[in-house]
């Protein structure tokens, strides 16, 4: 196959709602460059880009998908990535390594939530984008419409190439750059190159002086020569737009029909002639500070981007060579692990098709199959050329569930296969919680849990349920309170005894020393799950055995570690143990760790104990019409708004809410603002629980 150098090689991301047309457009242009002999479609299921079960099966994208075409001269690789935001993961990891985005537009629907929610990410790393409004020939089909929309979202930085018309009934599209009509048969295909119809030559004039002042704006010497002369030939309105694009402040609109193959050949031809390639996108910075220049006679720099788990395959690694070349065999260092990995297979990727090569040059993305240790956001680098690539940033997860294998039987089977899972989608993280004695899988919503669901099922042979996540609470005292115990046991030969006398309070920060106590000894001890138990040996007299206390103590923890309310942890206790009795044969370890654990739980049950609950830092952006209905839902939820702020046509709402109140909160959010709010929690620390809530957790605590 031709290797193309970095200046003929053109990442090309398709991104846009559900329904756009992204995966069509793809088939499309693959045809048009004859690398398939005919077009498959997404109802047939037969596409080169949706070929996985699951995405037969639901009927839509699922996974970011690789694929190559060439065309006049040029490399364009193509990523299709899903339109549903809860597989925002793969989105988000093909922005990444992308040169240009293409931003595709359902005309009869216009910009849609989900693109908003991808035009963030592109936003946030500055892309080149180009938009295209899909689905010209549709009866439902409205190019103002959708045009606005645009500008709406990117502001009036979004400049037309193209517009649709039709004369005497057929399709045509009117290119400003080119100054000409391209007029369609009404099958698609190959269209005729005419002169503009005197009718649209002033609407074409407007928009060709405006495209013209667009491009000049962004090179200094464009805009002389614009001055100069008042107009740009084509060459120069490429290069402005070029520009326009590398500065992100530039959006060049194309319509089309990707379905009736409508526009497809031109929008290729712009990609190559104007799109930026992999050498016009300059250096980026590693995580070291120095600058990766994206140049072939550097030391190799590979970024894996994405990674692949496939039955009866292995592990297949997605990389974008950043620098150098990379070739057969070659020995490449992991920058997160040091350890060396050898690339025996090198692909371009068409689908699920690999097509083999002996190397790639920079700005190149291929694959590879069975590295040892290799991840997704790792880098590789050429031996005593040390360099960490910046990673990918993930969005943290929205819903949360917790998991188990329906047979015993295959929970080590689950645990691996969830592993294999999040190592294929980072978004998808597992943990599992001591207190709750569950493993919890998160990720962004419940197509995305029903996605996950569907791989345990169908690829690892695994059958799970889901349950709700048991909430983390703490428990605590507001008061103080004294208890004794008395432990004795006699069972013939040495018995068990010991007796002890304590007083707990509430600890907090800058407490001043208890009043009232011989105190000989203080230890801190910060708990593993937050806060502090203060513990003060007050004994006088010898009462008790120094050797005794540290037994006393781990009762006492013992209790902390299974709360005497709800069986959740304690925290932010003081205990002063300060009398007690012993006796010279029966006293031992044991006694004074059950008589410590006993005189703990009954002062805890007498202090006014207080139950506590995870709060998080809520931070949602709503769009302006459904504030109102948000901030209701919110308040239902116990939630203390904090402050509200406007972001373009859009509010963005800052609390406080119980975490317990959000189960289920992102689904709920999505009815009521139409898919189109987004939200971030993060955790902040524990409030009080309200009476009537606590009294139900305890009575439903004392009925299991």
């Amino acid at each position: 196959m031709k290797i193309y150098d970095q200046k003929h090689i053109k990442n090309v991301v398709f991104v846009g709602a559900h329904n756009s047309g992204k995966t069509t457009l793809a088939e499309t242009m693959l045809f048009e460059a004859d690398l398939i002999n005919r077009r498959g479609s997404v109802e047939n299921k037969n596409t080169v880009s949706d070929y996985h079960e699951i995405e037969h099966e639901k009927g839509n994208s699922v996974f970011a998908t690789p694929l190559h075409t060439e065309w006049r001269n040029y490399k364009i690789n193509i990523i299709d990535t899903p339109g549903l935001d809860d597989f925002i993961g793969e989105v988000i990891s093909s922005i990444r390594v992308a040169d240009t985005i293409l931003t595709i537009i359902n005309g009869q629907q216009g910009v849609e939530v989900g693109t908003e929610i991808i035009w963030n990410y592109i936003d946030k790393y500055r892309k080149p984008t180009i938009f295209v409004i899909n689905q010209i020939d549709h009866p439902a089909f409205n190019f103002e419409e959708s045009l606005k929309s645009i500008s709406n979202l990117v502001g009036n930085n979004a400049v037309q190439i193209q517009y649709p018309v039709k004369i005497d009934g057929a399709q045509c599209i009117i290119d400003v750059l080119k100054m000409r009509m391209y007029k369609f048969p009404a099958e698609g295909g190959k269209p005729e190159k005419l002169e503009i119809p005197d009718d649209q030559k002033e609407k074409a004039e407007f928009l060709h002086n405006e495209l013209v002042e667009k491009a000049a704006e962004n090179d200094e010497e464009l805009m002389e020569l614009f001055f100069e002369k008042g107009s740009l030939d084509e060459n120069e309105m490429r290069k402005g737009i070029k520009a326009g694009m590398l500065n992100h402040e530039l959006f060049p609109v194309f319509c089309m029909s990707a379905l009736s193959d409508m526009g497809s050949g031109r929008l290729m031809g712009f990609i190559d002639n104007v799109a930026p390639a992999a050498a016009d996108l300059g250096s980026e910075q590693s995580t070291e500070g120095a600058d990766i220049v994206p140049e072939k006679d550097g030391n190799t720099a590979l970024f894996v981007f994405k990674t692949v788990h496939q039955p009866n395959l292995g592990q297949l690694t997605f990389f974008k060579v950043k620098r150098g070349e990379v070739k057969l065999n070659d020995k490449l260092v992991n920058s997160r692990t040091g350890e060396t990995e050898v690339l025996n297979q090198l692909f371009i990727m068409d689908g699920k098709e690999r097509i083999a090569v002996a190397r790639l040059t920079v700005g190149d993305i291929g694959a590879t199959l069975k590295l040892k240790d290799t991840e997704t956001n790792d880098t590789l680098f050429q031996p005593g050329s040390e360099v960490t690539i910046k990673p990918i940033k993930y969005p943290q997860p929205r819903y949360h569930k917790a998991i188990s294998a329906i047979n015993n039987k295959d929970e080590e089977k689950l645990s691996e296969a969830l592993k294999k899972i999040h190592s294929q989608d980072p978004t998808v993280e597992i943990s599992y919680s001591k207190e709750g004695r569950q493993l919890i899988v998160s990720c962004q919503g419940e197509l995305h849990l029903a996605m996950v669901e569907w791989i345990l099922l169908n690829i690892y042979g695994v059958e799970v349920s889901f349950q709700k996540p048991k909430i983390a609470f703490r428990e605590t005292i507001q008061r103080s309170a004294n208890a004794n115990y008395r432990h004795k046991k006699q069972s013939g030969g040495s018995g068990q005894f010991a007796q002890v006398h304590m007083k707990i309070e509430p600890w907090h920060e800058d407490i001043p020393e208890p009043e009232g106590f011989n105190i000989r000894g203080k230890e801190e001890i910060d708990l593993p799950w937050g806060g502090k138990l203060v513990f003060y040996n007050c004994i006088v007299g010898g009462a008790i055995d120094q050797r005794y206390l540290p037994s006393i103590m781990k009762g006492i923890l013992e209790v902390m570690e299974e709360g005497p309310l709800t069986g959740s942890y304690c925290r932010d206790v003081r205990v002063m143990v300060y009398d007690g009795k012993m006796h010279s044969v029966d006293s031992n370890d044991i006694s004074f760790k059950i008589a410590g654990a006993h005189a703990f739980k009954e002062a805890f049950l007498n202090a006014n104990p207080k139950l506590l609950e995870p709060t998080v830092e809520l931070t949602v952006k709503v769009p302006e019409e459904t504030v109102g209905n948000v901030m209701t839902d919110l308040q239902s939820r116990r939630a203390i708004i904090q402050g509200i702020e406007s972001d373009h046509n859009y509010q963005v709402l800052k609390c406080i809410a119980p975490e317990a109140e959000l189960f289920g909160y992102s689904t709920d959010l999505r009815s009521l603002t139409q898919g189109r709010a987004t939200f971030k929690a993060s955790f902040s620390g524990y409030q009080p629980v309200p009476a009537n809530i606590q009294n139900e957790l305890v009575n439903l605590e004392v009925e299991h």
